[in-house]
């Protein structure tokens, strides 16, 4: 077995200098945890085609595999909640549902954590079990508890973190995030995004406890790394502190849109000139805006057998639409169903660019067990109220 201390190190510099590993506790976590445990079987890697190349531990020379590992980027793990690089033979199609997050990323959210010796930690979503290590490592194994909701990934995690020599950790496969064990914590850090936090996770957080998570909607983009600190009345307040981009937790993963969407859409109660681009959502700060404005929304794109670009909204939930045509750079958008989704979303990036476009770190958020608010400070039409149930 090679031994992966001069790549850790190397690591861990990469992260000093980048500014995001400042903590001696977490620096000496980086340097003795190896990361290349916790990509076993294999990992796939972008191939032409949209395919994924699988490269498994098994297959691959040692040294070829540590450098593997200590690259900076997220590897995939994981495709259509099922394959592993063990058992694909060549280059394959799916989607990523499970994956060893970017050491960047990881250490980033830990530092931001503002752990303390003696704190327990909740983690939502074990993954490779990596950041697991990494919490062990700082904080003695019998102070965190983890939770996956997949079984398969559960195990392979369960069998790194042993090789990596912890063995008091939890990891449950119940189905259920936040599923309580050693409540109430210090400190619960979400490795997936979640549409919203959930209430269960505030009652399982000590009063001053800090809880950390991606929030956003459905899209792959515009989603933002909340941090909020529960009261002693069981609610808690924060803000978006960062831009973060993490796979949806499954238990609020929505089923994307297909069919026929010009089918789907051929019924329109409205039809206007928009006042703005729809691909303005194709951007990070607008992509986030409207779904706080629209949470309910989706967003896709098809093209005719021509080339030209279709762009759509839905909102299932409330059987609306918005779908949009484009002529000679004039976008025209026609909406159906009983709410105006364009209308709604328009309202708040036209706000938004009135207010100078501030940045997603303004954003200001208040959870109670009946509703999540968030807001730009000083602007009243930047603001949103989301009821729960």
């Amino acid at each position: 077995m090679t031994d992966t201390a001069p790549q850790r190190r190397a690591l861990a510099d990469r992260l000093t200098q980048a500014g995001v590993l400042t903590d001696p506790g977490w620096r000496a976590a980086v340097e003795s945890v190896p990361r290349e445990l916790f990509l076993h079987p294999g990992v796939f890697l972008p191939a032409p085609g949209g395919r994924w190349q699988p490269v498994t531990a098994a297959g691959t020379e040692p040294q070829e595999w540590a450098q593997l590992a200590y690259r900076d980027e997220s590897l995939t793990t994981q495709l259509d909640g099922h394959l592993t690089a063990d058992k694909a033979t060549g280059p394959v199609p799916g989607s990523p549902t499970s994956s060893s997050t970017t050491p960047v990323t990881v250490v980033d959210m830990l530092e931001k954590l503002q752990v303390a010796d003696g704190h327990q930690v909740l983690e939502i979503g074990t993954g490779t079990g990596y950041s697991c290590a990494l919490l062990c490592s700082r904080l003695g194994e019998d102070n965190i508890t983890t939770v996956e909701v997949d079984a398969n990934v559960a195990a392979r995690a369960d069998a790194a973190l042993e090789a990596a020599g912890f063995s008091t950790w939890t990891v449950t496969a119940d189905g259920l995030l936040g599923h309580p064990r050693r409540a109430p914590y210090d400190r619960v850090i979400a490795t997936c995004a979640v549409r919203r936090i959930p209430y269960t996770w505030i009652q399982q957080t000590k009063p001053g406890g800090i809880i950390l998570a991606t929030v956003g909607g459905s899209w792959l983009y515009g989603t933002g790394l909340a941090k909020v600190t529960v009261a002693g009345d069981g609610t808690a307040r924060g803000s978006i502190i960062a831009r973060s981009s993490f796979m949806q937790a499954r238990s609020q993963a929505q089923t994307p849109i297909a069919g026929d969407l010009s089918a789907r859409t051929a019924y329109a109660d409205s039809e206007r000139k928009s006042q703005l681009s729809p691909l303005l959502l194709e951007e990070w700060m607008p992509a986030f805006l409207a779904q706080l404005a629209s949470p309910g929304a989706h967003l896709t794109q098809a093209r005719t057998s021509e080339g030209d670009l279709s762009v759509y909204l839905f909102d299932p939930d409330r059987e609306s639409f918005a779908s949009f045509t484009q002529h000679t750079h004039v976008w025209t958008v026609r909406q159906g169903g009983p709410v105006p989704l364009w209308d709604t979303i328009e309202q708040a990036l036209t706000a938004w660019q009135d207010a100078g476009s501030p940045d997603i770190t303004t954003v200001q958020m208040h959870i109670t067990q009946e509703s999540h608010t968030y807001w730009i400070a000083g602007h009243p039409a930047l603001r949103w109220q989301h009821h729960v149930g």
